[in-house]
């Protein structure tokens, strides 16, 4: 077992459903979506931490399998506690070549909270 596997958690997409209430207006809804699992490191480098100080939320890496792709804006919850991740860069900028033997693909996520009205079922 590696080290980048023993560090797996349990992920959840949680897909965004928009729909028209009875006034014409959107409602936005997140609810779960498909289940993966990913390593989950908060950035404590120098950089990160001059970033919060500016005001900026905590930035994460996220690591995952090349077969699975996030996107930018991309939003999904770490089963263990229910903290909800936005992803602020696309998993196709950063990805193991296809001769290494390991099977990765990293992205920048920050800690995110559903906007008003978006609630999450399940």
């Amino acid at each position: 077992m590696s080290l980048l596997s023993e560090s797996l958690e349990n992920c959840i997409m949680m897909d965004k459903r928009t729909s028209l209430d009875e006034y014409g207006s959107f409602v936005t809804e997140y609810v779960p979506g498909a289940e993966f699992s990913a390593a989950i490191v908060r950035n404590t480098s120098l950089q990160g931490k001059i970033a919060e100080k500016e005001g900026v939320k905590d930035i994460y890496t996220i690591t995952t399998e090349k077969s699975l792709i996030l996107a930018f804006g991309d939003v999904f919850m770490r089963m263990s506690d229910g903290n909800l991740f936005k992803v602020t860069t696309n998993s196709t900028d950063r990805k193991t070549p296809a001769s290494a033997s390991l099977n990765m693909r990293k992205v920048s996520a920050e800690e995110y909270t559903l906007p008003t009205g978006g609630v999450a079922n399940g």
